[in-house]
C-alpha cells in the first residue's frame, strides 16, 4: 500500500505518556496545538500521577476538545503506557501516531519535520544520531549509556538504525495493525528498541530524521538502573526468545 501524502493523511494523534509531569503537561500541550490540524488529537496516558497531572490534563481537556485523556491505575512502565494509548488512538480512527515525551525532551518543533519524513517512510524516528542531531545538557555517562545502548542494539538486532532507543516516532496506522501489541514484552526503555525491530521485521519501510534532544524543563528523570538491566537482556531475547517476531 503507498504511503499517503500528508494532503491524504487521516487524523494525527499525539500520544504523550505521563508520570508526575505536573508542570510540563499544559506548556506541552499549548506548544503542540499550533502545529495540528482539524480532526488531530493529543492523548495524554496518565499512570495514576501522585502531583496531579491527571487531573490537570482532565482540565486542560475540558476546555480543549482535542485533547484526550487516558486514565490507568498504576505505573506499569513505558511500554504498556504507549500500547494502551495505541489501541485507544487506533480505536479512534487514527491515520498517523506519534509517540513522544511530555517533558520537552522531544521538541515539539521537531513534530512537522517527523509528519513531512511519514510521506516517505512507515516508520519515522527523531533521531540523536544521524548527521544534524544530537544531545545538550547530559554527562558523559549517560551519553556512553545512550551510544551504548543503541550500539548494542543495532548489533545484536542486527539493523543500521542509528539510534534504536529513540522515543520520538511517527507511525504509519499500518505499523501498529500489523505488529501484534499483546505480544509487546518490553515496558521499559527497551520498549523503544522493541517496537522498531518489529516494525523492520515486518517489512516497513524506517527513516531516521535528525533532533535534538534535550534535558527535561521540570521534573525528575525515569532513568534507572532496573532499566538499563532490562534493556541488556530483553535485547536478546527480542531475536532469539519465545517472543521474537514471527
Amino acid at each position: 500500500m503507498p504511503t499517503p501524502s500528508l494532503a491524504d493523511r487521516g487524523p494525527l494523534w499525539v500520544i504523550l505518556p505521563t508520570y508526575n509531569e505536573y508542570d510540563n503537561i499544559g506548556a506541552m500541550i499549548e506548544a503542540l496545538g499550533p502545529k495540528l490540524s482539524d480532526g488531530d488529537r493529543i492523548l495524554v496516558v496518565d499512570d495514576n500521577s501522585p502531583d496531579g497531572t491527571g487531573e490537570l490534563a482532565d482540565e486542560i481537556a475540558g476546555k480543549n476538545s482535542s485533547v484526550e485523556v487516558l486514565h490507568r491505575q498504576a505505573k506499569e512502565g513505558l511500554g504498556p503506557a504507549y500500547i494502551h494509548g495505541f489501541k485507544v488512538a487506533l480505536a479512534g480512527g487514527a491515520s498517523l501516531i506519534v509517540q513522544m515525551d511530555a517533558d520537552f525532551s522531544h521538541d515539539p518543533d521537531y513534530l512537522p519535520r517527523l509528519l513531512a519524513a511519514s510521506e516517505e517512510a512507515d516508520l519515522v524516528i527523531g533521531s540523536r544520531y544521524v548527521p544534524g542531531g544530537g544531545i545538550t545538557e547530559w554527562g558523559t555517562v549517560r551519553r556512553v549509556l545512550s551510544r551504548g545502548g543503541s550500539l548494542y542494539s543495532r548489533t545484536i538486532l542486527g539493523t543500521d538504525i542509528k539510534d534504536m532507543t529513540g522515543g520520538f516516532k511517527c507511525f504509519h496506522r499500518k505499523v501498529l495493525e500489523a505488529i501484534p501489541l499483546d505480544e509487546v514484552a518490553a515496558s521499559g526503555y527497551s520498549f523503544q528498541v522493541e517496537m522498531t525491530y518489529r516494525a523492520i521485521h515486518a517489512g516497513f519501510s524506517v527513516i531516521e530524521v535528525p533532533i535534538t534532544f534535550r534535558e527535561r524543563q521540570a521534573g525528575a528523570s525515569k532513568m534507572s538502573r532496573a532499566i538499563v538491566v532490562e534493556a541488556a537482556w530483553k535485547v536478546p531475547a527480542m531475536r532469539f526468545g519465545k517472543n521474537r517476531p514471527g
